[in-house]
C-alpha cells in the first residue's frame, strides 16, 4: 500500500477520484528527480510476444499475480512452487488467490506460456528470475531459509547476462550480503557485472481493486547501474510506474518503513480505543473529526489486531537488525508489537464484559464470530487476530461458531464453520464482527437483535441499541 504522502496523496479517500495521483508541493528527492517521469506518466500496456523466459519462484499472493501479469504482456513464465498440492491446483486452473480468479488462471494457462511446476530444471535458460518466497520469523528471528534454498536451486541455471530480483520482504543488506554471495559462490559469476541483481519490494494489497500490481508504483533497485537498468526495464513491462532508488538497501528499507509506519499508527489508535472506551469517549467520532483536517493528519482506525505477513512480521525484521547491528532497541516497533498483539485479548475481555452485563458466563455460551481473515474481502488468515480471539473464547468454554466464506482452510481448533443467516444469529448469545467482508448480509445482524461487538464500525450497525463498538 502506498504510504509516501510527502510527494503524493490519494484523492480517492476524500471522495474525489479525478486521477490516481494528486501532486503536492513537497520537494522531489534529488535521486528521484532524475526519474520523475517514470512516476508521473503511464505507459500503455504492451503485449509483445516472446519477451523472454521469466521464472517466478513462489506462487502465492505475490508470485501468482506477477506470473499472470507477465504472461498477459508476453513473457513465457515458469511458476516455481515447492508445494506440490498448489502445483496441481494451478495446473487444473483452480486459483487459491482472490486477486487471480480461476477464469483468469485458465486464460493464463490457455496461452501456453505459463507452466506451474515444482521442478527447478524447468528454470533452465531463464532471462529473468524473481524470488517471491516467504520470509517468516522463527522465535523472533528472520528465517531466510526459503530465500537461501531458492538461490541454491536457481544458481545451476544462472547464466551470464541474466537478471535475478528478490521481492521477498527482508532486512536491509540481504540482497548484497546474502543473495549475491550465494549466487556468486555457486556460479563463479560476479553480481552486477556478469549477471544483474536487484531488489524490488512487493506492494501487494490483497482484495484492493484500485491499487493493484499494475497500478501501484514499483520501487526498483540494482547492485550496479547496469543491474538497476535491467531490473527497471523488466518491471516497466508489467507495471505502470517504476520508482528507481540508488541501491538495494534503500529499497529493502523502504518496504520496512511502509509497514512499520502503518504498524505504529495502528497501534496508536488501538491503544487510544482502549483508553477512550474506559473514559466513555467515542473514539470513532473523534477520528472522524480529526480526519476533517486537510493537512498534518492521516486516518487510521482501530481493530481487533493486525494480521497477514506484513504488519505482524516485517517491522520485527528491522527491529532485529537494529538490535543485532547497533545494539539498540527499536522502541517504536517493540511498543507497537506489544499493543497490537494484545488487541485480541482486549476484544475477548470486552466480549466477557458484555456477557457479564447480562449475567451470563462465557462457559457454555454460543458466540458467532464474523470473519476469520485478517482483512476484508480476502481469504488470507495468516497471523489473523480472529484466530486468537476464537482460541481465547473456546479455552474459556464458549461454543464458538465462525462465518467466513472467503477462508477455505481449516478453522481454529474448537471452532465450527457456519453460514451467516438469521437462525445462526438468533441462536448466538453474542456476535463479534472481526472482519467486515462485503459479502455479509449485515441486515441479518442488524435486525436479529442479538448483541453485537462491532470491531470494524460497520455503518449499517451504527446507532443500534444492541450494537457495541470497539
Amino acid at each position: 500500500m502506498l504510504t509516501d504522502t510527502s510527494r503524493w496523496s490519494h484523492a480517492r479517500g476524500n471522495g474525489v477520484v479525478p486521477s490516481r495521483w494528486q501532486a503536492t508541493s513537497a520537494p522531489i528527492p534529488p535521486f528521484a528527480d532524475r526519474h520523475v517521469e517514470l512516476m508521473t506518466a503511464s505507459r500503455p500496456d504492451r503485449t509483445d510476444s516472446a519477451r523472454g523466459r521469466l521464472v517466478v519462484i513462489g506462487q502465492g499472493y505475490v508470485g501468482l499475480p506477477l506470473a499472470a501479469r507477465a504472461v498477459e504482456v508476453g513473457w513465457d513464465v515458469v511458476g516455481l512452487e515447492v508445494d506440490a498440492r498448489r502445483v496441481q491446483q494451478l495446473s487444473a486452473g483452480h486459483s487459491y488467490i482472490e486477486d487471480i480468479t480461476s477464469d483468469q488462471l485458465v486464460a493464463t494457462l490457455g496461452t501456453g506460456r505459463y507452466q506451474p511446476t515444482a521442478d527447478y530444471r524447468e528454470a533452465a535458460d531463464f532471462d529473468v528470475a524473481v524470488i517471491t518466497v516467504p520470509t517468516p520469523l522463527r522465535d523472533g528471528q528472520p528465517d531466510l531459509s526459503f530465500v537461501e534454498n531458492a538461490c541454491a536451486a536457481l544458481a545451476s541455471h544462472l547464466r551470464q547476462g541474466a537478471t535475478v530480483v528478490l521481492e521477498s520482504t527482508t532486512y536491509p543488506g540481504t540482497t548484497q550480503g546474502l543473495v549475491a554471495p550465494l549466487l556468486e559462490a555457486a556460479t563463479g559469476l560476479l553480481a552486477g557485472t556478469d549477471f544483474h541483481l536487484g531488489y524490488s519490494p512487493e506492494r501487494i494489497d490483497p482484495g484492493n481493486e484500485w491499487w493493484t500490481l499494475v497500478t501501484t508504483p514499483k520501487v526498483v533497485s540494482g547492485v550496479s547501474q547496469a543491474s538497476l537498468t535491467a531490473v527497471d526495464a523488466f518491471f516497466k513491462t508489467v507495471v505502470e510506474h517504476t520508482v528507481p532508488v540508488s541501491s538495494p538497501k534503500e529499497a529493502e528499507l523502504s518496504k520496512l518503513l511502509e509497514n512499520t509506519f502503518r504498524h505504529v499508527n495502528i497501534a496508536l489508535v488501538n491503544e487510544l480505543a482502549v483508553f477512550a472506551h474506559a473514559l466513555d469517549i467515542d473514539i470513532w467520532e473523534a477520528i472522524d473529526a480529526a480526519s476533517t483536517k486537510p493537512f498534518g493528519f492521516m486516518r487510521f482506525t482501530p481493530g481487533p489486531g493486525v494480521g497477514g505477513h506484513c504488519l505482524p512480521i516485517d517491522p520485527s525484521y528491522l527491529s532485529w537488525q537494529v538490535e543485532r547491528t547497533l545494539g539498540q532497541a527499536f522502541r517504536f516497533v517493540e511498543l507497537a508489537n506489544d499493543v497490537n498483539e494484545h488487541m485480541p485479548d482486549y476484544v475477548a475481555r470486552r466480549a466477557i464484559a458484555l456477557l457479564n452485563d447480562r449475567r451470563m458466563a462465557v462457559n457454555g455460551t454460543r458466540v458467532l464470530i464474523l470473519g476469520l481473515a485478517y482483512k476484508r474481502n480476502t481469504g488470507d488468515a495468516r497471523e489473523s487476530p480472529a484466530t486468537r480471539v476464537a482460541e481465547l473464547l473456546h479455552a474459556m468454554g464458549a461454543d464458538v461458531r465462525a462465518a467466513d466464506p472467503h477462508v477455505l482452510g481449516p478453522p481454529p481448533d474448537g471452532v465450527r464453520m457456519v453460514d451467516l443467516d438469521v437462525e445462526e444469529v438468533r441462536k448466538a448469545e453474542l456476535v463479534i464482527l472481526l472482519t467486515d467482508h462485503d459479502c455479509y448480509d449485515i441486515t441479518v445482524v442488524a435486525e436479529a437483535g442479538t448483541p453485537v461487538l462491532d470491531c470494524r464500525r460497520v455503518r449499517a450497525l451504527n446507532s443500534l441499541p444492541h450494537v457495541h463498538r470497539l
